[in-house]
């Protein structure tokens, strides 16, 4: 794959901020002059140079690209963040001047820092502009759903970061299944609130038929939402070629369009009942939307709920407290796919335009989006998660040792140059580490924790 692929559309400059006095007049019916903010007036120049700047920074040069020394990443850390503070007090000449340093200085074929950096940037400049701006549908212009599909089986297979929330939700279900086998008529209903591709099924799939008997089979069904009926039927056929292969196991798959109520589900006598909470509800846009999803749940008095989620401590409240938590996280995550991809390759370069750009741009702007009703992602810490539950009639339930062991197995399986070398140690890669009296399982980069799995009974 060329990297020129990946560069963005060039800027169309002709719909620069102003016509030149001393050229043609202008035929108003036919053009009109873009209109800008009022607080704009007299940064035409600078918003001009600035989108030459980003242009140049956009054509990937490789002579920009490499290991930013220790002094130069903290001032790009430390002028970001000055930035941040000019854009949220609405200083735009200010903003302006530090965000043309920041396209100087930074590279998408560089070091961690200076990739991060440049997604943060363009979150800034799209907060600067108006949604009626050009300019911002430029630099907000979302992958099509091939690039983000793309992108997202890039991260899947290269990372253990979508893995271990896949294995050990399906490790929780399973041993839930287990408990009632004896009475359940060998039948497991799992309910997904975002099935996302299906790639968390297969090796449920797989797992469920190494239980199973030729002569006594297991049934799986699976209730999935999706974000269109082109995904869910994707989905189901994907899932049903692959469920085919295993003689001893029954298979069905109901898909239901996300925001679909919870209603008149075919239930099985006494099988046992999974929900899988597995990054959803930190993309409902408000506390009132998370509430009504878990008295759902509740109401179908599943035998587990497993919650997976990012570990944040995101403050609606405060822009720059988001902008800082943010910050923190996606610099790990794009550090940790330093030890999974070189710096040369197409896939980190698609991994981060394509989803984690598209996440940092959202999550910057995300008030713009909320008044669109645009699910954005909300990363909130362990905590905040476990009272939501509590507060809704769930109580936590211990993971078994054999999740941990699965997921260290794992991190040795798909991390390249700094595998976890003994429980607890940080190697300058990945880690597992158990947390609320065994409770919960997170996946950290370093010293940062990047998520948390978890599973819950009904009380």
């Amino acid at each position: 794959m060329e990297d020129d692929a990946y560069e963005e559309e060039p800027l169309n400059l002709s719909l620069a901020i102003m016509a030149d006095p001393g050229g043609e007049k202008i035929n108003r019916k036919r053009k009109r002059r873009v209109p800008l903010p009022s607080s704009y007036e007299g940064c035409e120049g600078k918003i001009f140079k600035l989108l030459q700047v980003r242009e140049e920074m956009l054509k990937l040069d490789y002579k920009r690209k490499g290991v930013v020394e220790d002094g130069k990443a903290l001032h790009l850390i430390h002028l970001l963040l000055i930035t941040a503070t000019s854009v949220d007090e609405n200083n735009v000449n200010s903003a302006l001047d530090n965000l043309t340093q920041l396209y100087q200085s930074v590279s998408l074929m560089g070091d961690s820092v200076q990739r991060v950096v440049a997604y943060f940037a363009d979150g800034l400049v799209a907060r600067l502009l108006t949604r009626k701006s050009p300019f911002y549908d430029m630099i907000m212009k979302e992958p099509t759903a091939e690039e983000e599909f793309l992108a997202f089986t890039c991260l899947y297979r290269v990372s253990p970061y979508y893995q271990f929330a896949h294995f050990t939700a399906n490790q929780a279900i399973i041993e839930a299944y287990e408990k009632e086998e004896e009475f359940n008529n060998r039948a497991l209903h799992v309910i997904d609130f975002d099935v996302a591709y299906g790639f968390q099924w297969p090796s449920l799939i797989q797992s469920l038929s190494e239980k199973a008997s030729g002569g006594n089979r297991i049934s799986l069904r699976l209730t999935g939402f999706g974000t269109s009926f082109a995904e869910l039927q994707e989905t189901e056929n994907r899932l049903v070629s692959f469920a085919k292969g295993f003689r001893n196991l029954v298979f069905e798959f109901q898909g239901l369009l996300r925001g679909s109520k919870l209603t008149n589900l075919r239930k099985k006598k006494n099988e046992t009942v999974a929900v899988n909470l597995v990054f959803h509800l930190n993309t409902l846009n408000n506390s009132m939307k998370i509430s009504d999803t878990l008295k759902s749940v509740r109401s179908h008095r599943p035998s587990i709920v497993v919650l997976v989620e990012q570990e944040g401590g995101r403050s609606p409240r405060s822009f720059l407290s988001r902008f800082m938590e943010s910050l923190h996280y996606f610099a790990a995550m794009f550090d940790s796919l330093d030890d999974c991809l070189p710096l040369e390759s197409a896939e980190r370069l698609s991994i981060e335009k394509n989803h984690l750009g598209k996440e940092i741009k959202s999550m910057i702007n995300c008030d713009k989006d909320e008044e669109n009703n645009k699910s954005i992602s909300r990363y909130e810490k362990m905590e905040t998660w476990k009272s939501r539950m509590e507060s809704h009639g769930f109580e936590g339930t211990k993971l078994s040792s054999k999740c941990l062991i699965q997921a260290k197995l794992l991190l040795k399986i798909t991390t390249h140059y700094c595998p976890l070398q003994c429980e607890g140690e940080v190697n300058g890669g990945f880690r597992v580490f158990e947390r609320d009296e065994a409770k919960a399982l997170s996946l950290g980069w370093q010293d940062r924790c990047l998520l948390t799995a978890s599973a819950w009974q009904c009380v």
